[in-house]
C-alpha cells in the first residue's frame, strides 16, 4: 500500500471512529450463491419469462415451429418494410433460407471475409439485419451474438431492423450460463467480441428525454424457432 494510500485510509478510520485495519477483510463467499447457480426453469417457461423481459426492453418476439415459418416471416417483413438491402451472417443456418431467391427485388448481402469498409458500409445502409443467435437468457431478456470473420458485429448494430432467430434450445435462464461458457477457454478460441442486447438502441440526455433507434436498430425481433 502507497503511502498516501494509507494516509487516505487512516482519514476515513479516524472520521469513523474506528481502529485502522490491519488485515485484509475475510471474504467467505465467491460468485453467485449455490442456490441461484442452480436455479433453473424449464423450457416453456424460459421463452415465457423471455418474451416477457424483451417485450417490456421495447423488442418484438415470435414464436414458429420450423425454419420455414421464420423464412415467410422474414419475406412478409421485407415486403412489408419495402426493404432494399438485407445483410445476413455468413451461417449454414442462415444461407440455407435462400432469401435472394425470395426476394428478387432485394439486395441480400452476407457478410464474411472481405473488404471490412464495404461490408460497414452494407450495414450502414441496410434496411434489416439478420443474425443466428449463439445464445439467449430469459432473466434478462437479452440475447447473445458472437463476432468472427463470418457473423461482424455491424449486422445487429447498424441496420434499421434486426431479426435475431432464436433456436429455443439455446435460450437459458440465467445469465451466468452464458458466462460460463467462456469461462477458462484458451485464447486462441475466444469469440472477437461477446455481445449482449436487450432491445433496440435506447439513448437519453442529461433531461432523461428517452430516444429509440439514435445508434442501432430501432426495432429489433426476436425469432424463437423449435
Amino acid at each position: 500500500m502507497s503511502d498516501a494510500q494509507q494516509a487516505f485510509i487512516e482519514m476515513i478510520s479516524k472520521r469513523l471512529g474506528r481502529p485502522m485495519p490491519t488485515e485484509k477483510p475475510h471474504h467467505p463467499f465467491k460468485g453467485a450463491p449455490e442456490f441461484w447457480r442452480s436455479y433453473e426453469l424449464g423450457l416453456e417457461q424460459r421463452i415465457d419469462l423471455f418474451r416477457d423481459n424483451w417485450a417490456k426492453a421495447g423488442g418484438h418476439s415470435f414464436r414458429f415451429s420450423t425454419m420455414d415459418d421464420v423464412k415467410r416471416f422474414i419475406v412478409e417483413q421485407a415486403q412489408s418494410l419495402k426493404a432494399r438491402q438485407i445483410l445476413q451472417q455468413n451461417q449454414p443456418e442462415l444461407l440455407s433460407l435462400r432469401l435472394k431467391e425470395q426476394l428478387p427485388s432485394c439486395k441480400v448481402i452476407t457478410w464474411g471475409p472481405g473488404n471490412r469498409d464495404e461490408l460497414v458500409a452494407h450495414a450502414a445502409g441496410a434496411d434489416i439485419g439478420i443474425a443466428w443467435v449463439d445464445q439467449a437468457v430469459a432473466h434478462t431478456g437479452s440475447i447473445v451474438v458472437t463476432s468472427s470473420g463470418n457473423t461482424g458485429r455491424s449486422v445487429s448494430l447498424l441496420p434499421t431492423v434486426f431479426l435475431a432467430i432464436i433456436p429455443v434450445e439455446r435460450l437459458k435462464t440465467r445469465l451466468g450460463e452464458v458466462l460460463a461458457a467462456y469461462d477458462g477457454q484458451p485464447r486462441k478460441h475466444f469469440p472477437a467480441g461477446i455481445h449482449f442486447i436487450s432491445g433496440p438502441s435506447r439513448s437519453a440526455d442529461i433531461e432523461n428525454d428517452l430516444t429509440i433507434g439514435v445508434h442501432g436498430p430501432g426495432v429489433v425481433f426476436a425469432l424463437l424457432v423449435g
